[in-house]
């Protein structure tokens, strides 16, 4: 599950230009969103892994609480991508 305290880590990715990678729903999505990010609802992911190995970026996956990230971020690292679960988008979006 996410932790709570991961600030330097995003912090750093965001530095290197990582790619925000939202796996939340369409409809959670349009309610609010971080500008820029990537939009790849989570069980879309596996058939979208050409797509997001071409960012050729770090990713920080985000979602509404941690958990949907946290499994995008496992799937994506077992496919040997740099990705880091940066749990609720607003988490992420406060520093930017």
């Amino acid at each position: 599950m996410f932790r709570q305290d991961n600030s330097q880590e995003i912090k750093e990715y965001l530095s290197k230009e990582a790619i925000i990678l939202d796996v939340r729903t369409l409809m959670e999505w349009n309610e609010g969103h971080i500008e820029g990010a990537e939009h790849i609802v989570l069980n879309t992911i596996p058939e979208n892994l050409d797509k997001i190995k071409s960012f050729q970026k770090p990713i920080i996956a985000v979602c509404k609480s941690g958990g949907r990230s946290g499994a995008a971020q496992e799937f994506l690292s077992n496919n040997g991508l740099d990705v880091i679960n940066g749990g609720p988008w607003q988490n992420v979006a406060q520093y930017l």
